[in-house]
């Protein structure tokens, strides 16, 4: 017997493409940013001479001159946190989220429903969260969304912690896709329909 794969909404394929356009965005000015200071701290300060909590070894290689990276980051962000709020919003409305990962007729085992929810529902809000803690315009007018981690260079701390594992996540992710078949999955994120077939007995 024949089936096809699931099919994908416009509204998933299209948030999909912009979400991760959006993260490669942010992965770029986000290592820029890095390279300026690789060292990451508790509290509510650190610079260079203070004790680090996480001392990466690379070179201070783009101290002062990530003013570009901060920019792509900060466009690349809001990008992302208003796909992902369409993405949300959507998924509400039309059950994707109840059909996807609650239902035990979807195509995702548990592992994978519990990755994808931990994901959308953990990690994503948390590293808005935490970037929104940095900012100091922001926290001015709500000191809480920093107080709740300790201080600024927490929420940073935190912040890289949660890019390494979505970092992980796409890895897996793609690995992933490429073993169901690449050219075909990708497929499915472009086209209405996915064309190639599942032999079922």
């Amino acid at each position: 017997m024949l089936l096809d794969s699931p099919r994908h909404s416009a509204v998933v394929r299209i948030t999909h493409w912009i979400a991760t356009l959006s993260f490669l965005g942010l992965l770029v000015s986000g290592i820029a940013i890095l390279l300026a200071h690789p060292r990451f701290y508790w509290g509510e300060t650190g610079t260079v001479g203070m004790p680090s909590l996480i001392d990466l070894p690379l070179p201070f290689v783009l101290a002062g001159q990530t003013g570009w990276g901060r920019y792509l980051h900060f466009l690349s962000a809001w990008v992302c946190v208003l796909t992902g709020l369409l993405y949300g919003l959507s998924g509400l409305l039309t059950r994707h989220f109840r059909k996807t990962f609650l239902s035990a007729s979807s195509a995702y085992n548990v592992l994978q429903r519990l990755t994808y929810m931990g994901v959308v529902f953990v990690l994503f809000p948390l590293m808005i969260w935490t970037g929104l803690a940095m900012s100091p315009a922001i926290t001015s007018v709500l000191p809480g969304l920093v107080e709740a981690f300790g201080g600024r260079q927490s929420a940073r701390t935190i912040h890289f912690v949660i890019a390494v594992l979505l970092v992980l996540f796409l890895i897996v992710h793609i690995s992933m896709v490429y073993r169901a078949g690449f050219r075909s999955r990708v497929g499915a994120m472009i086209r209405t329909t996915h064309e190639q077939p599942i032999l079922t007995p």
